[in-house]
Formats: structure tokens, C-alpha cells, sequence
């Protein structure tokens, strides 16, 4: 997380646990990338706290750039792809699958440039006013961006169901905030309020896990 190692390592226990239970929850299989959601962001957070022990004794060391590098493709190859796919996944809508699979190919085609990215380029990471920075991309196209809002923000928001929409809200409205607060760190803060939104998965899946309990005891 953005604030320090202990803040992130709590978050990754935290965060972990409710993936957990969250994937202990489900009844299909094609649940389990949306109740996994959580462990996504622990790994994250986990990462990210490695980070904040690594950079103040060798910042250029090669744990320090392994962390970095995993952090970065966790944040920007996998999820763009992940998300969309897991929401995808579980959609009954079929004009809403559609919508769905338009932001998929939007957060594929982010990915493989963040991908490209990660071997041409040198990306870094340090720290700055308690806050994780990552140094990658500082002259990125306007449709990269554009691309990654619509697989990560957007998507969500395109479900007909409404836990994955009022995750998507958490997390739009963590990218507003992070945009407009805290742009420097914009990848290591928006992080942490997509791990906050884990908790909605939770409570979607313990919720369903009761209404299957109740029916069946009907």
C-alpha cells in the first residue's frame, strides 16, 4: 500500500483472507476469477510491502527491481486483461457480454503495451512522501490510458449485476481521487482502493452462499 510496509502487509492479510473466503464461497466455477479479485490485490499489496524493505537499503538492487516489475505487471498486464474476463465470465446479459468483450480486447490491447513497455524501457520505483512511485511510461498515449479506463473502470460498471457494478464504483471513484490527489503515486494508491472494494466481493458471495442455504432448506 502507498503509506508504509506495515500498512501493506495488514492490507495483504487482510485482503488475503477475503479472497479466501470469497473463492470458498462459490458455487460454479466460472465464479472463481471474480471471487479472486482479492488475492489479485494481495499479492499486490504483499509485493508492494517487499518494496518498502528493499528500496531504502538497495533501490537499485535486483530485489528491489524484481519487486517492482512484478508489482507493475500485476497492475498493468494482468489486470486490464483479468478484470473484464472475470466479470465477462459471470454476465447472463448477452448485449452486456458484447459491451464486455470490446472493454476485454480494450484491456488486451493496454496490456500488450504495457508488456512492450516492460522489456524496452527502464522502469524503476522509489519512494516519495510515504508513498510507493513508479518511474515507467512518462510520455504515455492518451488511448493507452483511454483503453485501460475502459477494461478496468468501465467494465464493471457495464454489469447487470449489482455487486460487480458497486465494485466498479469503488474503484472509478478510487481512480478520480488518485488522478486528482495523488498522480504521482497513481499506481501504488489506486491499488489500495481496489483492494478495499474486495470487500463487496465478499459480501456478494457470503450473501449468495445464504440465499442457496435458505432455498434449499425451503
Amino acid at each position: 500500500m502507498c503509506f508504509s510496509a506495515t500498512a501493506s502487509f495488514i492490507a495483504f492479510g487482510v485482503t488475503g483472507v477475503t479472497g479466501l473466503a470469497a473463492v470458498a464461497r462459490i458455487r460454479r466455477l466460472k465464479e472463481l476469477p471474480l471471487a479472486a479479485i482479492p488475492l489479485v490485490f494481495a499479492s499486490q499489496q504483499g509485493i508492494e510491502g517487499m518494496l518498502w524493505l528493499t528500496l531504502p537499503v538497495a533501490p537499485q538492487g535486483p530485489a528491489s527491481s524484481l519487486f517492482t516489475h512484478l508489482f507493475i505487471i500485476l497492475a498493468k498486464v494482468l489486470w486490464p486483461v483479468y478484470a473484464p474476463l472475470a466479470i465477462l465470465m459471470v454476465e447472463p446479459d448477452r448485449r452486456r457480454q458484447r459491451l464486455l468483450a470490446v472493454c476485454l480486447a480494450a484491456g488486451a490491447g493496454a496490456a500488450v503495451y504495457f508488456l512492450g513497455s516492460i522489456f524496452s524501457s527502464p522502469h524503476s520505483a522509489f519512494i516519495l512522501n510515504s508513498h510507493v512511485v513508479y518511474s515507467s511510461e512518462p510520455n504515455l498515449p492518451v488511448v493507452i490510458s483511454l483503453l485501460y479506463l475502459a477494461a478496468t473502470g468501465f467494465a464493471p460498471i457495464l454489469s447487470s449485476q449489482r455487486v460487480v457494478v458497486l465494485f466498479g464504483a469503488v474503484v472509478l471513484l478510487g481512480s478520480i481521487i488518485t488522478y486528482l490527489f495523488y498522480w504521482e503515486a497513481y499506481t501504488s494508491v489506486w491499488c489500495f482502493f481496489a483492494a478495499a472494494g474486495s470487500v463487496v466481493i465478499l459480501a456478494h458471495f457470503e450473501r449468495a452462499r445464504r440465499a442457496h442455504q435458505s432455498a434449499v432448506r425451503a
